[in-house]
């Protein structure tokens, strides 16, 4: 059985890991036809004319479309397979539209920005038989695998106090997202914090239970004011406390793509430990004849020769993701019970397995609209976010 798949959105997260991706699972037979719908004909001639993607994939192609994802989500055959890459603000619509057109779906995180969106979602799913995963990539990386193991069999004890930071490069203010990444619409800490809230809860097993958000904004080159940098206190389900600082931020001079990193502090009984992730140097240094300095990683998406064929392959988390979400997908397209096993792994994020994630989300963006107050969690059977009171 394989999938066709059409990709909504063609921007920077589709050129640097999802169509690399899906033509690595296409050469090796996971998957069929791929189309990509995206609103201007300029951003699929660019998706098309890739160098590093057309030097590692010669024998593949996609079909592009500049037809509204509604209309390419109407015509799709029934339970196939739908990756929405879009700006947060408008991923509620988009999976409901593909879940309604019958298509198993992949969505790029943050899945919504309100639990109850998530809710419905899941619900949708489940009554058709679909699968639904956000693409948290992070989860893949073997440092995390690792940490959740060696976490959840005691040898750290308990969270106590946590740091963690995710810069992007400065360009990032050049590109599309002065289009859409707007104060009222996203944020630095819900664009790409979520990535480490999303991982203590993935390493620990530990739900936040609230939130607060501090901003500064700053202007886009056209204008648009927006959170570009963001400092969050996120409290635990056992009293932890994580401070996740993220900004649209990194000088273009940095020698990497990005500064990130996490560093957990543990006790148990009368002793301490830690884990600490430098994710930014991952032990490479590059020096090239033009003069250029550069300190790649190797991790999260790389190409390299490919051993068994033309072009080239890629490897790292971010193509492991893909595939282990297509993977569920396929799975459960053939036996709709294994989603019950997906979920219950909890390795591949689900709405039902990850929602704590859009609850983070509601409340950051309410503490963020009110000056970085603290917003309380509440779980339950119709969970819910509220500003802490302090009368």
């Amino acid at each position: 059985m394989k999938m066709h798949v059409s990709v909504i959105g063609g921007g920077m997260i589709v050129h640097d890991q999802i169509l690399p991706s899906l033509y690595q699972l296409k050469r090796a037979g996971k998957i069929g036809h791929i189309t990509v719908c995206a609103r201007r004909k300029e951003t699929l001639d660019s998706l098309k004319a890739n160098e590093r993607i057309r030097r590692a994939f010669p024998e593949q192609d996609f079909t592009a479309t500049t037809a509204s994802y509604h209309e390419v989500l109407g015509n799709a055959a029934e339970r196939n397979l739908a990756i929405i890459a879009l700006p947060d603000q408008i991923h509620f619509n988009a999976v409901m539209t593909a879940i309604d057109a019958q298509q198993h779906v992949i969505c790029v995180k943050p899945l919504v920005q309100k639990i109850q969106h998530a809710a419905v979602i899941e619900k949708a799913a489940r009554e058709r038989q679909l699968f639904v995963g956000i693409e948290y990539h992070k989860r893949f990386d073997d440092r995390a695998l690792m940490a959740r193991d060696r976490y959840r069999s005691g040898r750290f004890g308990e969270l106590r106090l946590g740091t963690a930071r995710l810069f992007e490069k400065w360009y990032y203010r050049h590109s599309n997202f002065q289009n859409w990444f707007s104060l009222e619409n996203s944020d630095a800490f819900t664009y790409i914090g979520c990535h480490y809230v999303d991982l203590v809860h993935f390493i620990t097993g530990l739900l936040p239970v609230s939130v607060s958000v501090a901003g500064v904004p700053e202007r886009f080159p056209n204008g648009t004011e927006a959170w570009m940098w963001t400092d969050a206190r996120v409290k635990w389900s056992n009293g932890g406390l994580l401070n996740v600082q993220n900004a649209l931020g990194y000088p273009e001079q940095g020698p990497g793509s990005n500064t990130q990193g996490m560093t957990l502090w543990t006790s148990a009984g009368d002793a301490g430990g830690f884990l600490n992730h430098i994710d930014s140097h991952r032990g490479l240094e590059y020096c090239y004849v033009d003069g250029g300095y550069s300190e790649p990683s190797p991790d999260y998406m790389q190409f390299v020769p490919n051993h068994l064929g033309p072009g080239e392959r890629v490897v790292g988390y971010g193509y492991r993701s893909i595939e282990a979400l297509v993977d569920s997908a396929l799975s459960v397209e053939r036996d709709a019970d294994q989603q019950s096993v997906i979920e219950a792994q909890g390795i591949v994020a689900t709405p039902g397995n990850s929602s704590y994630n859009e609850l983070v989300t509601e409340a950051a963006r309410l503490s963020l609209e009110n000056d970085g107050r603290e917003v309380l969690i509440q779980y339950g059977t119709l969970p819910f976010v509220h500003l802490k009171s302090y009368l």
